[in-house]
């Protein structure tokens, strides 16, 4: 079995002289995962292009506890390229699981719940908590906000009371195995092509 071969290998000279281009990169080759048309871009340069580009979505992680798949989730939003991610309660988080994809990321931090509804509503955005409760609307039945921030919380625990008393509404993904729920990584990248899907491509 071949092996794969990640990423290119040095550039060809004569190096090209835009200044989005790392030196460094054009010498010595990148081995970071983006696509072809980011190779041998500095950071800033692939971020500003993603920016000009985003889906009109916003996504929230509530910080309670280190859960690792946090760092999925942002994955996930990059993936998606989505316009913005909140994370809610403490500033650390794990971020192994992003794979340097929250570098490409617009991540704006809220110290609590409070905070958090109140730039929400600055902001203008419906704010939808993800969870399996008692109450929460299927996620097959619900036509996502346009101005959605779509809210998760941590694998386990899932989203404090005060984050679903306040959210707009409450959507919870169908299941139909033996276990509670999906994980909240899965979970995420779900929902947020299930708003694609409703929003975007469809158009």
């Amino acid at each position: 079995m071949q092996e794969e071969i990640i990423g290119v290998g040095p550039h060809p000279e004569p190096w090209p002289t835009d200044p989005k281009y790392d030196r460094m990169l054009l010498k010595e080759g990148d081995k970071r995962n983006v696509i072809d048309k980011y190779h041998y871009w500095t950071v800033p340069a692939i971020k500003a292009d993603l920016d000009e580009h985003r889906i009109d979505l916003e996504i929230a992680i509530e910080n309670l506890q280190r859960d690792y798949n946090m760092g999925t989730i942002v994955r996930a939003a990059n993936a998606f390229n989505i316009k913005k991610v909140h994370i809610i309660g403490r500033k650390q988080w794990n971020k192994r699981g992003a794979m340097v994809t929250d570098l490409y990321m617009n991540i704006q931090y809220h110290d609590d719940v409070n905070s958090f509804m109140a730039d929400m509503a600055k902001a203008k955005r419906e704010v939808v908590a993800m969870d399996i409760v008692k109450g929460a609307k299927n996620l097959s039945e619900t036509k996502l906000p346009l101005n959605a921030v779509l809210v998760f919380g941590a694998e386990g625990p899932g989203l404090s009371k005060e984050m679903l008393s306040k959210a707009k509404e409450v959507v919870m993904i169908e299941q139909f195995g033996s276990t509670r729920s999906v994980n909240v990584g899965v979970a995420a990248g779900i929902t947020m092509y299930t708003w694609l899907q409703q929003h975007s491509l469809t158009r």
